[in-house]
């Protein structure tokens, strides 16, 4: 899908706001689970061996050389969620849905791990990057949402070309958890700030929306920011997204990378970079009882150790597949892995 920019004013009025694939309502809901891993992993260009679905030149050359380093990759990567077991996984830089396929095939045979997959094509038609949710349970809907009309002649906004929003249920009734997750991938390199900060914005309008209807809230991915957890600027991208530069605090978001530690607070091979984050509604850190069921945050680790092997690899961008296995890293970010505890 072409960048709605790009057609025509009168046509640009009547793009949808909101596209839904909703999954079947369960006839019982999926039950409470004890814990809830809710991870995020930029997968670095997550693409198989078949360049005929590749239209772009540079997600042809981004692809695997050859079937076997395209084993090599899907191995490691579902040995890294393996390692991890994410109740619900964000994965950046996906082809497509085929790889999808063939990486929970692996997680399921190789593993003994079952997951299903949340994906819509996004309209990145340069990279041709995508994003999907690889979950366990409790998936009821998921969707991409765009800008209104109004939205676009603000020009307050610009759209997330890479983004999912998943809506998960477990209980029923009163005592239902109520999660809805968005797994974003914005604008990369740092003078792409000022795009980065418009996204936010967008991004900010949908959690806004969402905690209005009462859901908890999840904002994560791989952020691009060159903001780091020290600088809380309201008018950056975590910032904007978290609300801090709104006049209340309640519906503010908690940047989970505060309770890092500074040793693990990089999230990509780069020194000092932190652009892949967690986000929460502030319910979710708060010490105190619960009213309802809740999930509330107990811990975050990054797992660069899964990631990095063998010594720094010093060509990673230039010469990837040219690495000796045991020397290659598996990608250029860490997961980020959070846990939550489910009072009820």
């Amino acid at each position: 899908m072409p960048h709605s920019s790009a057609l025509p004013k009168l046509i640009r009025w009547f793009v949808p706001t909101l596209f839904v694939a909703a999954l079947p309502r369960p006839a019982v809901a999926d039950p409470l689970p004890k814990r809830l891993v809710v991870a995020t992993w930029n997968v670095e260009w997550f693409y198989d061996h078949y360049r005929g679905d590749n239209r772009s030149e540079l997600s042809r050359k981004q692809s695997a050389p050859s079937r076997a380093a395209w084993d090599w990759k899907r191995s490691h990567v579902a040995r890294v969620i393996a390692s991890i077991r994410p109740d619900i996984m964000a994965l950046q830089e996906v082809e497509n849905r085929q790889v999808l396929f063939y990486l929970t095939q692996e997680l399921n045979k190789k593993h003994g791990l079952k997951y299903r997959v949340a994906y819509i094509e996004g309209a990145d038609v340069f990279t041709e990057q995508d994003v999907a949710i690889l979950y366990r349970s409790g998936l009821v809907g998921y969707c991409r949402r765009e800008q209104s009309r109004e939205m676009w002649e603000s020009r307050r906004y610009f759209s997330l070309s890479k983004h999912i929003i998943g809506h998960f249920v477990w209980g029923s009734g009163d005592r239902a958890i109520r999660l809805s997750l968005i797994n974003v991938h914005l604008r990369s390199r740092a003078e792409a700030g000022p795009t980065r900060r418009r996204q936010a914005m967008l991004a900010r309008r949908w959690v806004d929306d969402l905690a209005a209807k009462g859901d908890e809230v999840i904002v994560t991915g791989d952020f691009n920011t060159e903001q780091t957890v020290s600088e809380a600027d309201p008018k950056r991208t975590i910032g904007i997204i978290t609300g801090k530069g709104t006049k209340g605090s309640d519906d503010d978001l908690v940047d989970l990378h505060r309770f890092l530690p500074r040793s693990q607070r990089q999230t990509h091979l780069n020194p000092g970079k932190q652009f892949d984050r967690i986000l929460v509604s502030s319910d979710m850190t708060a010490l105190r009882s619960a009213r309802r069921p809740r999930l509330r945050f107990e811990s975050i680790r990054t797992r660069k150790d899964l990631v990095v092997q063998g010594k720094v690899d010093t060509d990673h961008w230039t010469n990837y597949y040219g690495l000796p296995e045991r020397e290659r890293d598996v990608s250029d970010h860490y997961p980020v892995v959070a846990t939550f505890v489910v009072e009820k």
